[in-house]
């Protein structure tokens, strides 16, 4: 926006000008409130920004010019001593608030005149002080100048990418609680502590027998001492480490979960590790709360005879064979692997009503006994094919359930299973799980999920 004024030297045209200069003003204030979000952002332009910088174990010499300029010309520096000892001498004050964010914020929020410079590790938006103090006092007070995080460093050290990597602190998590998240997780990146070192991590490990991930310690990222160290868990365990380091763990190809003690095992709907698993395989067993719905809808009472096709690790087979303690569970599946750890879960299960069967629909149920209900899980083309075959061995009154991702199957499913019964019951499943990122909660949505059922009449 420009401005155009002749100058007018008689009275009236001075007078003139002054109006037009006045109102030109007023425009361009009028301007600045309607652009800004609320009336107290355009306040808040001119309070002095805090600066949040992070900075990494090489100290001084990892940081940019800038950031460094903005620590010497601080009235007020904030941080850890071991982050600001080093700058004490060119600053005005330096301040360790430690752990207590809330008396940080507090001084924070009261100061308006000093130049402020945050201290902290890393990036400080990744888990950190400035995620705290931008959610505590607004995003429009701070201005954040990123160093590299040492989990980021961690995992760039050994070449792996960790945006769907397990990520936690021992300094806040029980060691359990994150013994059994290792569980079944691909990759793992732990902040340990003084108290919870890397070899009290792989001892508790090797304890509840999760043998099958490598494991790396990162020490002193960024510094001149820095050092990786990778080696098996059991290696790992007679190691000391320096306490700043980051442990990383990544799964080891096509090995199995090792299922968590069943103390407290339910009837239907236990846990999704309670159950042998092939991974990195996805899909082979059907979670929880998928497994409670099926299980309702087949209705499976004491004496049932079940089929469950394509039955993968077996989870559902084995709760229904729990449901059907006087009947018998059959489950069907082709793939050498699974139904090896068919037989492995059922024995876990102690279950002796439930039979793996090797083979290929239809084929492999040929001489089984009709059944009361029928479980279908899968993926492939010739599920509706599958279905519309097992549904003419299915007993009268009789119940089948298939579950599925493909809006493709459902479309065939659903067509076949209303032609041959008339009524045909869909659900589609939406699941998150709450899952802890150190502090911070996030939840992770399953793949939905649509669940078919019909009666046969």
């Amino acid at each position: 926006m420009e401005a155009h004024f002749k100058l007018e030297f008689s009275p009236d045209g001075f007078l003139q000008t002054l109006v037009r200069w006045r109102v030109f003003f007023c425009v361009r204030i009028i301007g600045l409130f309607v652009n800004s979000t609320s009336f107290g952002e355009t306040i808040l332009a001119c309070v002095n920004k805090i600066y949040i910088i992070g900075i990494g174990d090489d100290g001084a010499d990892g940081m940019t010019s800038r950031a460094l300029d903005l620590v010497k010309s601080a009235d007020l520096l904030i941080g850890p001593a071991s982050l600001t000892s080093s700058f004490e001498s060119g600053v005005a004050q330096c301040w360790d608030a430690g752990t207590d964010f809330e008396a940080l914020a507090d001084r924070l929020e009261k100061n308006n005149e000093d130049k402020v410079v945050v201290l902290a590790p890393g990036d400080p938006l990744f888990y950190g002080t400035a995620r705290f103090l931008c959610d505590r006092l607004g995003k429009e007070r701070f201005e954040v100048l990123p160093h590299v995080s040492s989990m980021q460093l961690a995992f760039a050290r050994v070449k792996e990418s960790w945006d769907e990597a397990y990520l936690t602190s021992l300094s806040n998590k029980p060691l359990e609680h994150v013994v059994n998240k290792v569980r079944s997780a691909e990759r793992v990146g732990v902040f340990t502590s003084h108290d919870k070192t890397p070899s009290i991590l792989a001892r508790a490990l090797l304890d509840a027998k999760i043998d099958y991930f490598t494991a790396y310690v990162c020490e002193n990222l960024g510094s001149p001492d820095e050092r990786v160290t990778s080696g098996e868990l059991v290696e790992i365990v007679d190691t000391e480490f320096s306490e700043l380091n980051v442990m990383i763990l990544l799964r080891k190809p096509d090995m199995p979960d090792r299922p968590i003690e069943m103390l407290g095992r339910r009837l239907f709907g236990n846990p999704d590790e309670f159950f042998l698993q092939t991974k990195p395989k996805r899909g082979l067993l059907t979670n929880a709360e998928i497994r409670v719905i099926a299980l309702s809808e087949l209705d499976i009472g004491p004496n049932s005879i079940v089929w469950d096709i394509g039955a993968g690790s077996g989870s559902v087979a084995i709760e229904g064979a729990q449901l059907a303690s006087n009947g018998h569970v059959y489950a069907v599946e082709m793939d050498t692997e699974d139904f090896e750890l068919i037989k492995r879960n059922a024995a876990r299960f102690g279950l002796e009503n439930l039979t793996p069967i090797l083979g290929q629909a239809p084929d492999a149920w040929r001489k089984l006994p009709d059944p009361d209900a029928i479980f279908v899980g899968g993926t492939g083309r010739q599920l509706a094919n599958i279905i519309k075959n097992a549904m003419e061995r299915l007993k009268s009154g009789g119940r089948i359930v298939a579950d599925m991702t493909s809006i493709e199957n459902l479309h065939e499913v659903q067509a076949v299973l209303r032609d041959m019964t008339g009524d045909v019951n869909i659900l589609m499943v939406n699941v998150s799980r709450g899952n802890y990122q150190l502090e911070r909660l996030s939840f992770d949505a399953s793949t939905p999920k649509f669940v078919v059922s019909a009666v046969k009449p």
